[in-house]
């Protein structure tokens, strides 16, 4: 026989498991030091400069 589950613990339970993972997300963006994200960003901006200044350019007519 198939077991019983009441489906609203089942909401429940995914809802919590939800808000548990955006909370994750949230301790890592927000507990970081300020010199942490300062140096996040510039890593990215590092990153961004880089990979535009190797973009080729095209020579097709608009």
């Amino acid at each position: 026989m198939a077991e019983i589950i009441n489906l609203r613990s089942v909401r429940k339970a995914r809802v919590r498991a939800e808000a548990e993972s955006k909370a994750a997300a949230n301790r890592q963006l927000h507990g970081q030091s300020k010199a942490d994200k300062r140096a996040v960003s510039e890593e990215r901006k590092r990153r961004e400069a880089l990979l535009d200044g190797a973009k080729r350019e095209t020579d097709e007519p608009s």
